[in-house]
């Protein structure tokens, strides 16, 4: 029975703590408008390095460690969030049909995005940094398959989180209109 008592307690006690703050990953608006060379895209989940992928946002200190924020979380998993911001974007630049994988139409998309990101940090230099490769092949078309990479550096106003997910946003709109640039005419 005490042994009952405990853990009843430590349950309610784990119920009443303090959820965590959520930041949001708030896709940036483009003003790019592109004919798109294709139909429809579909963009694979985004393979992100372990540290960007967990929910702890984060930073880079001035010796190179990589440290997170443990009391502010990203609002929703990290990948599932750049694939859906990646697809949007790209689908208002082109008017294309796109989407995140799995794939929600019948038909096979008429290419594929597959991107891989190598670093994803606020780094110690007062900058946002997302550098990577990503692959555009066709799927449901003759497409011409190719590979580019890219090293984006967008400056930190401060190291705050509010700066940190305003750079990360400009940085991923960046890759998305270089993308979107791959696949217009």
């Amino acid at each position: 029975m005490h042994k009952t008592l405990m853990i009843m307690a430590a349950l309610g006690l784990a119920a009443c703590s303090a959820q965590p703050d959520r930041l949001a990953l708030t896709p940036a608006a483009s003003t790019l408008q592109l004919q798109p060379a294709v139909r429809s895209a579909v963009v694979r989940t985004v393979s992100l390095p372990t540290y960007a992928a967990v929910e702890e946002i984060p930073l880079q200190s001035a010796d190179g460690l990589i440290t997170t924020s443990g009391d502010i979380l990203w609002a929703d998993d990290p990948q599932r969030a750049m694939t859906l911001a990646i697809a949007t974007t790209l689908g208002g630049i082109t008017g294309a049909d796109v989407g995140p994988e799995p794939w929600p139409f019948i038909d096979l998309p008429d290419v594929a995005i597959d991107i891989r990101v190598a670093q994803m940090i606020a780094a110690a230099d007062g900058t946002f940094r997302l550098s990577g490769q990503y692959f555009v092949g066709g799927d449901g078309i003759d497409f011409r398959n190719t590979a580019h990479r890219f090293d984006i550096r967008t400056p930190l106003a401060d190291q705050s989180l509010g700066s940190i997910s305003a750079a990360q946003s400009a940085a991923v709109l960046t890759l998305a209109e270089d993308i979107a640039r791959r696949i217009a005419r």
